[in-house]
């Protein structure tokens, strides 16, 4: 009898270890709730998480060294003096560009080591990093 009782309490014990060590789909939620796994970023001009495969003005990555091309996307304020790209840059998932005057150029402040342009090239759009074409 003994014996079933340790058995028992062993085998109960290992079920709800495992269930507490067990993953929970979504269960990735960041700081501002959004969630990874699920392909959500937060977005600082929208104050919301995004997916950002699913927004209108997408930008592959050029001349990469990779065996793979990523994307970014870019998303305006309604007046457009605002553009947001989600390129990690530190700790930063995405970086806020601003537009000077009626230029059709915006730039990043010099809150951040590397300098990042957005602008219009062709039918869409065009980012440099330090003066060097890195998504168009």
């Amino acid at each position: 009898m003994k014996k079933i009782i340790l058995f028992s309490t062993l085998f109960l014990g290992s079920f709800v270890f495992a269930q507490k060590s067990t993953p929970v789909l979504g269960g990735d939620r960041d700081v501002h709730g959004c969630i990874g796994s699920a392909g959500y970023t937060y977005s600082q001009l929208r104050n919301n998480c995004i997916q950002t495969f699913n927004q209108k003005i997408k930008l592959k990555e050029v001349n990469s060294d990779k065996s793979y091309t990523t994307m970014t996307a870019v998303i305006f304020t309604k007046n457009q003096k605002k553009a947001e790209i989600f390129i990690q840059d530190g700790n930063a998932k995405s970086i806020i560009l601003d537009k000077k005057g009626k230029e059709k150029v915006w730039k990043s402040g010099s809150h951040i080591k590397d300098s990042y342009v957005l602008t219009p090239y062709k039918k869409g759009y065009q980012i440099k990093k330090n003066d060097v074409v890195i998504y168009q």
